[in-house]
């Protein structure tokens, strides 16, 4: 499986939108925070250690 490098969100603005919404309101420690469980879930959702590890790789780069 190879990751989707292409824009593939409807309207990425309104996901951008979300996020910034999630925030609103939370201190630098919170924000933090919730970006730490977001990856999680996001991570275990994706589940497959090789997607992840090729995540990874292009985030580091």
């Amino acid at each position: 499986m190879s990751l989707t490098l292409t824009p593939n969100l409807p309207n990425p603005d309104d996901a951008y939108a979300l996020l910034l919404n999630a925030h609103e309101g939370l201190s630098k420690d919170q924000s933090d925070a919730l970006n730490a469980r977001l990856i999680l879930i996001l991570m275990n959702h994706i589940g497959d250690p090789e997607v992840l590890r090729e995540a990874l790789e292009i985030a580091g780069e």
